[in-house]
C-alpha cells in the first residue's frame, strides 16, 4: 500500500462565477505533493441538498461569506485529519462526517467537507503523478461524456420570460469529444445570429447560455431547432435537445399564490399536477428531446411515477432536486420506480466517497448518471475527471461560453487526447 502523509491543511474565502464567496482548499503532503478545489454553489437548490454554511452577516458579502466554513477547515477538519494517509479516501471521508454530527452537514458546511474532500483526493493523485481521473476510475475510467450544453436559460437562472429553466442540445451525431463540442459551438454560434436577426438580446445567464425574452418556452425550442438546421445539421439525427424544467420552482411558485400544481410564474399558466404530465409527454411527442430533468417537483412522488410509467421507456427521466445525489433518496426511487436516471451534484451530498456511493448505487440498478456542475461555478475541472472516473456517459457544464464552463470542456479535451 502506497504511504504519504498529510503535512497542512489550509482554507480561504475566493470568488465564484456569481462573484459570491465560496471555499478553496489545499492539502499539502509529507512528499510536497498537494492539491487544491473550490467548491461551487447553486441557485436553484434542492431543500434535501446537504448545507452550504454561509456566515449571514449583512455587513460582508450581503450575508453571503464563507468565513465560518473557512475557519472550520482551519480549526477543526485539519487537526482531525493531519498526519493521516491521504490515500485513505472514504476513512477520511467518515471522519468528516463524524466530526459535523449532523444529518445535512449542517455543523461543518457541506463545502468545506467537499472542498477538503476533493483536495485530498487531487492530492493523492498528484502524489502518485497520475491523472485525477485515473486515481478516481483506475483503468477503468476511460469514457469521455457526451455534453449536454445549456444554450438558453430561463427560471431562476436568467431575467427574462422564460419558466422552464435550461434548454440543451445534445450532439448525438458526434463521432468524438472533439468533433462534438465543435457541432455544438457552431450550434450555439448560429442560435447568436438567429437572435440578433430578430433584435432580441444575445446577453448570456449564468452557465453561459443566452436569455432572451420569447412568447413562452415553446418557443425556445422551435428557435433552437432552427439553429440546429441552419448550422446544416438535423433534429433527432445530428442533434437532440434536453431540457431542465426545475419544476420544483413552479411548484413552490403555484404555493404563493394558493394554488396546487405547477406554475409557469413568467407567462401566467397555472397547470394541474395532471396537466403539468400531460405537458411534458406532449413535448416529447413534437420534438426531438432526449432528456427531461426535474420534469416534476422534488417531492411530487406520485406523479413522478405516473410520467415513469408513462414516458420512461422512450425519455431520459432525470432526478436532480427529487434525489440530491442522495443514496436514500434514490433507494426510495428504484423502490418505487421513479424517474430512470440521476444529476450527480457533489456538493449536494458533501463528500468524494458519498457521491461515488451514490453512482454505485445508480449504475447497480440500471439508472444513468449525469454528471453536473453548479450555476454559481469556479475555474475548479474536477467534475470533468469524475465524470470519466465513473464512465458516467453525460455531463452537464453549460453554453462553450465562460472560462468557469470552458474550462471543463477543455479539460475533457485533453483527457481525450490522453486516452486516444
Amino acid at each position: 500500500m502506497y504511504n504519504d502523509f498529510i503535512e497542512d491543511v489550509s482554507a480561504m474565502q475566493v470568488l465564484d462565477s456569481r462573484g459570491n464567496p465560496t471555499i478553496q482548499v489545499k492539502v499539502k503532503l509529507e512528499s510536497g505533493a498537494e492539491g487544491i478545489s473550490m467548491v461551487p454553489s447553486g441557485a436553484s437548490t434542492g431543500s434535501f441538498e446537504a448545507c452550504e454554511l454561509r456566515d449571514g452577516d449583512m455587513n460582508e458579502y450581503n450575508g453571503l461569506s464563507v468565513n465560518k466554513a473557512v475557519r472550520n477547515v482551519n480549526e477543526l477538519i485539519g487537526n482531525e485529519i493531519i498526519g493521516m494517509n491521504v490515500f485513505n479516501q472514504r476513512e477520511l471521508d467518515e471522519i468528516m462526517i463524524k466530526l459535523d454530527g449532523t444529518k445535512n452537514k449542517e455543523k461543518l458546511g457541506a463545502n468545506a467537507i467537499l472542498g477538503t474532500s476533493i483536495a485530498i483526493s487531487r492530492a493523492a493523485a498528484n502524489s502518485l503523478e497520475i491523472p485525477l481521473y485515473k486515481y478516481l476510475g483506475g483503468i477503468n475510467g476511460k469514457v469521455i461524456p457526451m455534453p449536454m450544453m445549456n444554450i438558453l436559460n430561463g427560471g431562476k437562472h436568467a431575467n427574462n420570460t422564460l419558466s422552464i429553466q435550461e434548454f440543451m442540445i445534445v450532439a448525438i451525431g458526434g463521432k468524438n469529444f472533439k468533433e462534438i463540442m465543435e457541432m455544438s459551438v457552431k450550434v450555439y454560434k448560429k442560435l447568436k445570429e438567429i437572435l440578433k436577426s430578430k433584435g432580441l438580446v444575445t446577453a448570456v445567464g449564468d452557465e453561459g447560455g443566452f436569455a432572451p425574452d420569447l412568447e413562452d418556452d415553446e418557443e425556445a425550442i422551435k428557435i433552437i431547432i432552427n439553429a440546429i438546421e441552419e448550422a446544416g445539421y438535423k433534429e433527432g439525427e445530428d442533434f437532440k435537445i434536453a431540457l431542465d424544467i426545475a419544476s420544483t420552482e413552479m411548484y413552490e411558485e403555484a404555493k404563493k399564490i394558493g394554488k396546487d400544481g405547477y406554475y409557469f410564474w413568467k407567462t401566467n399558466k397555472l397547470l394541474s399536477k395532471e396537466e403539468m404530465i400531460e405537458y411534458i409527454i406532449d413535448l416529447v411527442k413534437k420534438y426531438p428531446i432526449i432528456s427531461v430533468e426535474d420534469g416534476l417537483a422534488e417531492e411530487d412522488w406520485e406523479s413522478w411515477n405516473v410520467l415513469t410509467k408513462e414516458i420512461g421507456k422512450d425519455v431520459q427521466l432525470v432526478g436532480d432536486d427529487l434525489f440530491v445525489t442522495n443514496k436514500e433518496r434514490l433507494k426510495r426511487g428504484i423502490k418505487e420506480n421513479i424517474a430512470n436516471a440521476i444529476l450527480i451534484k457533489p456538493n449536494q451530498i458533501g463528500t468524494i466517497t458519498e457521491t461515488l456511493d451514490t453512482i454505485r448505487l445508480a449504475n447497480k440498478n440500471g439508472y444513468k448518471t449525469v454528471i453536473s456542475h453548479r450555476s454559481g461555478e469556479t475555474e475548479d475541472t474536477f467534475i470533468a475527471d469524475l465524470a470519466v472516473a465513473v464512465n458516467a456517459g453525460q455531463i452537464k457544464t453549460g453554453a462553450p461560453c465562460r472560462t468557469d464552463r470552458v474550462c471543463k470542456y477543455n479539460r475533457l479535451l485533453n483527457i481525450e487526447n490522453e486516452i486516444n
